[in-house]
């Protein structure tokens, strides 16, 4: 009964025949504790009626007391305390070899066993219980996080944060990775030719959204590799040859979860996509790598974003996603709402706090670091205690 369903399970898969054995008897757990307490009452009864008559002869009335005494502290030594912690420590050591014993011996007795089980199983459903509906123990998201997380021992903590990522991968949309409107780095193409270039050649990536006037009017993205390979020459680069050659572009809904849109993008066979809101209008903007880094969380992120302080404080940018924040730390700030610590505070506070003000925050002190008109730049996350 201590076995480790898991484990039993790989050591199944691998073909361990005390394992096949061990685990088709737990598959009715009524039948295997019907067996194994059928022998050990038998047994234990029979051990009192032979230690009793043994009193009896040698030592009279007195001797009941003393072989029930003696054969106590035998049985719950020997018997109880010793095999049974033995087991619960060493489970496979004991359990499979039994396995052996247990499964003959439940064809052997099987009528007798059906007997005892068929009276009190019909007890237990009495109170709603059928043991015919057994089902092996499974694991819920919020349990198996568990797991992973105690693997210090077992895993590099990059490894482990991968994995808690993926375990993530089913409650988490688009918006919580995605880069925001404000940041999305994009063409206006009513510019000047000369602007555009310039841009183009500032650019750290390799596809840009084209838009006119605003980024709500977007007529596509550029693929700087293909237009830099056809045009070798930027001063010869006409608007006529980028709108040419820009790719049609995909708008994704801001609640669409990350694993879905893992399947979206490989479907089309893009990388890189718009996010709208139920107006339409664009929130940010997403590529296979932001889901790449959603998977992953802290080895994508800053060092610069996120800093942990020799007394064991965390000096956060405002912009770092709560996310991310909680697989550094291992925290479980709200995700439902906001989705970047900035947000998380003003949400709180209903307001732009001033550089200098202190809050608890979900159990979390902190203090507001820097500030501008628009948003919070910079956060202490104070030691907890």
């Amino acid at each position: 009964m201590t076995l480790n369903r898991y484990r039993l399970q790989h050591l199944v898969k691998q073909g361990h025949k005390g394992a096949k054995k061990a685990q088709r008897l737990l598959a009715r757990p009524d039948r295997l504790l019907g067996l194994i307490l059928l022998g050990n009452n038998f047994v234990n009864i029979l051990a009192s009626s032979l230690a009793t008559i043994i009193g009896l002869r040698l030592m009279g009335n007195e001797g009941v007391a003393i072989a029930a005494g003696a054969l106590t502290l035998v049985v719950l030594i020997f018997s109880e305390v010793a095999p049974k912690t033995l087991a619960a420590l060493k489970p496979e050591l004991i359990a499979f070899p039994a396995a052996w014993i247990y499964s003959p011996l439940l064809k052997i007795f099987y009528p007798i066993v059906w007997f005892v089980n068929l009276i009190a199983n019909g007890l237990l459903r009495t109170f709603g219980v059928k043991a015919s509906e057994h089902k092996n123990t499974t694991l819920n998201k919020d349990e198996l996080k568990s797991i992973v997380s105690e693997t210090d021992s077992l895993m590099p903590e990059k490894y482990k944060n991968m994995l808690l990522g993926i375990i993530d991968l089913e409650s988490a949309t688009v918006e919580d990775i995605m880069t925001p409107r404000n940041e999305i780095h994009g063409i206006d193409i009513e510019e000047s030719i000369e602007d555009v270039i310039q841009q183009i050649k500032k650019s750290p990536y390799t596809r840009i959204p084209v838009y006119k006037k605003s980024i709500d009017r977007v007529i596509g993205f550029l693929d700087l590799k293909r237009i830099l390979t056809r045009f070798f020459d930027e001063e010869h680069l006409s608007k006529q040859d980028i709108t040419n050659n820009l790719i049609t572009p995909f708008f994704i809904p801001e609640t669409t979860p990350l694993h879905k849109q893992i399947q979206d993008f490989k479907f089309e066979q893009i990388r890189i996509g718009l996010v709208v809101d139920e107006y339409g209008d664009v929130q940010g903007l997403v590529s296979l790598d932001d889901l790449l880094q959603g998977l992953v969380g802290e080895l994508m992120v800053e060092e610069a974003d996120v800093k942990k302080s020799a007394d064991g404080s965390y000096l956060v940018n405002g912009s770092v996603t709560i996310r991310d924040l909680n697989h550094i730390t291992q925290w479980d700030l709200p995700t439902e709402g906001p989705k970047t610590i900035n947000g998380l505070i003003i949400d709180f506070m209903e307001t732009i706090p001033q550089t200098g003000v202190s809050l608890l925050l979900h159990g979390h002190q902190l203090e507001v670091i820097s500030c501008n008109k628009h948003a919070i730049t910079q956060i202490r996350f104070l030691p907890q205690n």
